[in-house]
């Protein structure tokens, strides 16, 4: 890319590829768009319905398709997935050791959802999430971390686990279906208001460190 003249550095075209610059807060651009030095890739995605987490999706468009060539190419992954009808807040990094530690089941980072249920939940249906339900398969009961009403149909469910399916499998089980899903927080780290569906931009020094300071959930 430097030997066709693609890379600039403060408006200068870059024609040494030996030449050294401080890393600490270096903007350069490739084909005229800009891009900060970043040692390690760390991002967020509004993810848009429609879409896999998968680099060899079956049925839909790869969530990797959203994001540009370039952080493909460094082969950034997803942090666990969602479903590809289900919305809202996924991670990306290419820092294994960060991956295993928000994904991690030992850690049971808490991971906040939008349920929009098909028929009204009532005050019983709220009582036996967070006392625990009983999905096929599956040992014991399934307790969730929290549940807050915000409508009759739409409730704020927060679980520490990633089995499979499992909010629609527990909304399932309190004899209702779910009819529209979105995460809308990992840990302390909530999905931003500003960021549209299909958009992503790179985690602040601040989300960051909310995620890493996320205490595993004792539950």
């Amino acid at each position: 890319m430097i030997d066709n003249g693609r890379v600039a550095i403060a408006g200068e075209e870059i024609a040494d590829p030996g030449r050294q610059f401080d890393p600490a807060g270096l903007v350069f651009s490739v084909d005229g768009t800009d891009w900060v030095y970043q040692e390690k890739a760390y991002l967020m995605l509004n993810k848009p319905a429609g879409y896999e987490c998968s680099h060899q999706p079956k049925h839909h468009a790869s969530v990797y398709a959203l994001l540009p060539p370039p952080l493909n190419g460094r082969q950034v992954q997803s942090l666990g997935r969602l479903d590809e009808d289900t919305t809202g807040l996924l991670l990306f990094s290419d820092d294994g050791q960060f991956i295993h530690r928000i994904i991690s089941g030992k850690r049971k980072v808490a991971k906040t959802y939008r349920v929009t249920a098909k028929h009204p939940l009532p005050d019983t249906a709220i009582t036996a999430l967070l006392s625990g339900v009983e999905l096929a398969d599956e040992p014991g009961l399934v307790v969730a971390a929290g549940c807050e009403r915000v409508d009759e149909k739409t409730i704020l469910l927060t679980v520490t686990e990633g089995r499979y399916h499992q909010v629609k499998r527990m909304i399932a089980a309190v004899g209702n279906r779910v009819d529209a899903l979105q995460r809308v927080a990992i840990g302390r780290l909530p999905l931003p208001e500003d960021l549209p569906e299909g958009k992503w931009r790179w985690l602040s020094a601040g989300e960051y460190a909310s995620l890493l300071a996320t205490e595993p959930n004792p539950a």
